[in-house]
């Protein structure tokens, strides 16, 4: 196969491209590496060598003794699987022939987040906490008091993450507010069990998928970006911690269990 100079250059350029995207949406490193690899040798690159950062990402295109190196920045975009799959389903396309170079550019411009509708989250937000406090041992007061401290904690959340606020920030401020919206319950004893809610209505702001993108990065070897992850899921849970010890300090209701 035959490639020009320019053509490495664009096979370069598209690969660190859809890179970028799984980075930036929450892919774990090895696969990072494996698709941004097959996507630069399906283009016509002999081999593909880069190195994943928390971050970052660096990629040198082989080709007869030719290397093209670039980087891009890749700043969070937050978790979101549908773009991962589609950059996947691009890659397996490209692979089978079934597009060139122009359109795999082309298909991975025109790559838009899907968000599901922000009401829905909400709601369905709250009956999982909901359904937490009920396996927990909770009533059905209870179950509602978990639902609408959940639900006003997710609003929360969603409206400072639109309006582009820390992370950190915004889970304590809204771990905060679920807290004090069940801690409502444990003062005016709402159901058998008013404790279960304040445990039940945080558990929103577990960062199971970093943790889990971190813990296998280093299984994995990529070290350096898997504890980059689990420090910044770690931040996340200090930064819950506060929000409910601050609530509680406030309400003085300091125990999750009665």
């Amino acid at each position: 196969m035959n490639l020009t100079r320019e053509g490495q250059t664009e096979l370069t350029r598209i690969a660190v491209k859809a890179g970028q995207i799984l980075l930036q949406h929450g892919a774990e490193s090895r696969l990072v590496e494996q698709i941004t690899q097959r996507i630069g040798v399906a283009l016509g690159a002999q081999s593909i060598e880069l190195s994943v950062s928390s971050d970052a990402i660096v990629i040198t295109s082989l080709f007869e003794g030719n290397c093209i190196t670039t980087t891009r920045r890749c700043y969070d975009r937050g978790i979101n699987m549908h773009m991962v799959c589609e950059v996947l389903r691009i890659c397996v396309m490209l692979e089978k022939q079934l597009l060139n170079a122009k359109e795999v550019k082309e298909r991975l411009a025109r790559l838009e987040p899907y968000k599901y509708n922000r009401w829905a989250v909400v709601v369905m937000i709250g009956f999982s906490c909901s359904s937490f406090s009920y396996f927990f041992g909770g009533d059905l007061p209870v179950y509602i008091t978990t639902f609408i401290a959940s639900a006003c904690a997710m609003t929360l959340r969603q409206e400072l993450a639109h309006r582009h606020h820390n992370p950190f920030v915004n889970f304590a401020l809204s771990a905060f507010l679920a807290t004090t919206i069940a801690s409502l319950g444990a003062i005016y004893q709402i159901g058998a069990k008013p404790e279960l809610a304040m445990a039940a209505s945080v558990l929103l702001f577990v960062p199971g998928f970093p943790l889990i993108n971190a813990a296998s990065d280093m299984l994995k070897g990529h070290i350096g970006t898997g504890i980059a992850r689990w420090v910044f899921a770690t931040l996340l849970m200090i930064s819950v911690s506060l929000g409910i010890i601050a609530s509680m300090s406030i309400t003085g209701v300091s125990g999750w269990i009665a």
